[in-house]
């Protein structure tokens, strides 16, 4: 540990030898200067590293059986990919995962006028397994892939209505353009928001073997909790595919939950496989609306 965080042991001298007060302090004044000049010449204390604060699972909560979790009602969870206008050069398939600025703004209306809250991961984790309360017409809000508008458009948005959101990260892609950086995927867990993974490079979860899970999830998960400071307990599958073998390697991982798109939930890993409704950039927010009544 550097000098200048040496204290402690100091203390421990000043009390052994409590006749040499002068030389003590002396020492100390030593180790203070010593320390200074570390850190301007570039050396970092301990102390400044990024850590991880370990959290536990919400209120240490013991996972539910798979009956009790199916036995609560659905909270709706909305799934948005990228927040901008249609291009030319976008194709019919592609615009389905394109929802549109004044779309957006207008489903953000939409649900604080229809007197919907935001909820987190942690809140509805709490609430599946021990029934804990939820705001009325509680709604999860979620981001796949690190695209920048997300930062830019959606979380302003949010914000103007007190929503918080999810925010799946694909590790590949941060720092590069039309992708959000790391200070970007900073603030936003800062601000109140959550990260969590969406794997390295988008590969299916399904196709795993091997090496894999070490590139595709291990590595991108002390990635995100060496940006953010905070564990990464949840997960998306990219394209919502996922396969009992999988669930097994998340809960090793530390996962408590993880997030598909529209299939059932599995009978027997109901937290493993939480739907989400993908919001369409061809929907109006009525629509959406009418979707979000009919599917949960």
């Amino acid at each position: 540990m550097d000098n200048f965080y040496s204290f402690r042991q100091t203390s421990k001298t000043f009390l052994l030898v409590s006749s040499a007060l002068a030389m003590s302090f002396l020492l100390n004044a030593c180790q203070f200067q010593s320390g200074t000049t570390a850190m301007t010449t570039g050396a970092k204390p301990d102390s400044a590293k990024k850590t991880v604060v370990k959290e536990a699972l919400p209120k240490a909560i013991k996972p539910a059986s798979a009956a009790v979790v199916l036995s609560r009602k659905q909270i709706p969870v909305l799934c948005y990919h990228q927040i901008r206008n249609w291009k030319p050069t976008d194709s019919k398939a592609a615009k389905d995962y394109i929802v549109q600025e004044n779309d957006f703004k207008d489903q953000m209306k939409m649900l604080a006028d229809s007197g919907y809250h935001t909820i987190l991961p942690d809140e509805l984790y709490s609430y599946l397994n021990e029934n804990t309360a939820l705001p009325t017409k509680p709604i999860m809000l979620t981001f796949d892939d690190t695209d920048l508008d997300q930062y830019t458009l959606a979380a302003p948005q949010m914000k103007k209505y007190g929503f918080k959101g999810v925010f799946f990260i694909m590790t590949v892609s941060l720092g590069r353009p039309h992708y959000m950086t790391k200070d970007e995927v900073k603030e936003l867990s800062d601000n109140g928001n959550v990260i969590a993974s969406h794997t390295w490079d988008h590969h299916n979860v399904k196709k795993y073997q091997g090496q894999d899970w070490v590139t595709q999830i291990d590595k991108p998960t002390k990635k995100l909790e060496e940006i953010t400071g905070k564990p990464i307990k949840y997960f998306a599958y990219p394209f919502g595919l996922w396969n009992e073998q999988a669930i097994p390697e998340l809960k090793k991982r530390g996962f408590i939950a993880a997030f598909q798109l529209s299939e059932k939930r599995d009978p027997t890993e109901p937290l493993f496989t939480i739907r989400r409704l993908l919001a369409s950039g061809y929907w109006s927010a009525h629509t959406l609306s009418n979707n979000i009544r009919h599917s949960f």
